[in-house]
Parts: structure tokens; sequence; C-alpha cells
């Protein structure tokens, strides 16, 4: 018995070992890649917004919200010349890119200069899609703190010259930050495993018109 509880407590300390040594591998490896704001990031083909929640009233979360402002201020700033929106539209009464559409246009983001990715079901997926399906060779990731290793460390495996640029505006949740921990497993499944996702189809060439593909 003595025996049986040595191994199962190392084997759990292996494990805990993993899990936190994960985040901290993506934390280091990614840094360097990691703006704080607009103004020192480097020039991209286009902006990339991760999903995030929509609310019950339609509108952006904080989170969602403070991405697409991040965005919006890389387009100003003439650091990007498009704008990927990605998100879960798997039903039709779920669709997390519509809104973000709308409010771009609302703030004054030409039409053609939006792409939407209805099929950006989770961060692998949406950096996957960015590459294959939107052509993307460089982009600039607003996102916050908590998801910018991941992103960018996913984006960056798949071929993508994938930078982040931090949009922390105090709207951060702490289980944000422990449902990363799971997250940074599954990415490093899905890289390893060479999953691919769900949809693919048609290309859409960012460097087209965005009112071609609503």
């Amino acid at each position: 018995m003595k025996r049986i509880f040595l191994y199962t407590a190392l084997g759990l300390a292996l494990a805990a070992l993993w899990v936190v040594a994960i985040p901290a591998l993506l934390y280091i490896d990614t840094s360097r890649y990691i703006y704080q704001d607009a103004a020192s990031s480097p020039v991209a083909q286009a902006a990339l917004i991760p999903g995030a929640a929509i609310l019950r009233d339609g509108t952006l979360s904080p989170i969602f919200r403070d991405r697409a402002d991040l965005a919006m201020q890389l387009y100003d700033a003439h650091k990007v010349s498009k704008i990927l929106v990605s998100g879960d539209n798997s039903t039709v009464i779920h669709n997390e890119v519509n809104p973000v559409r709308k409010y771009l246009l609302a703030h004054g983001i030409p039409e053609e200069d939006i792409f939407l990715d209805h099929a950006g079901f989770d961060t692998y997926s949406t950096m996957y899609r960015a590459r294959a399906i939107f052509g993307l060779s460089s982009v600039l990731i607003a996102s916050q703190s908590f998801h910018l290793p991941r992103a960018v460390f996913i984006g960056r495996t798949l071929g993508l010259e994938a930078y982040g640029v931090n949009a922390d505006k105090g709207h951060i949740l702490l289980r944000n930050y422990f449902r990363e921990v799971l997250a940074d497993e599954k990415a490093l499944w899905d890289i390893l495993s060479h999953t691919k996702p769900k949809y693919l189809g048609d290309t859409i060439p960012i460097t087209g018109d965005g009112r071609d593909y609503p």
C-alpha cells in the first residue's frame, strides 16, 4: 500500500508539474512577439480579433469589445490594412462575428476592409484558417494577456508571422486564467496530432474586398 501511495503521489506531482509547465513554456517562447500597445507593434497584413462572448442583448462582452477597439487602433495607426473577425457561428442563433462587424462599421472601419471567419470555433481553428482560408502570412492578434501566448504559439507553429498585441483593459476575470491552462494543453495536442479544423472550404483572400464575402 505504501508503494502504491508513493507512485500515486509521484504521478499526481508529475501531472501537476506538466499542467503548470506548459503555460510557462508558451509564455517564455512567445514573449518576444507580444507588444503592449498599438504604437509599438510591427506592421502586418491584418489585425485578428479572436472570438469571445456576446451578451444576451446582442452586444459585445467587455473582453470582446476591448479586442475590437484594439484592432481599430491598429487599423487607424496603419499597422494593418485589414481586420479579420473570427468566432463561432455554428448556429443561426449563435453568431459571434456579425455583432463585431456592426461594431466596426459603426466606428468608421470601411466595409471592404472587414473579413469574417464564421468557423473560428477555437483558437487553433482561428489561426489555422487565417493562413489556409484567408491567405494570411502575417497577423497582429488583438487579445488579452491570458490568451496571447497560446494564440501566438499556435500561429507561429502553423507558419504564420504572428504577433500579439495586449488588449487588457481591466475586464479580465480570474477564471480566464484557469481556463487557459486547460486550453494550452489542448492546443499542444492539436499541434502534435496535426488536427484540421472542422470546416475549411473555399479560400477568401484577405487582399480582396470584404464586401464580396459577407
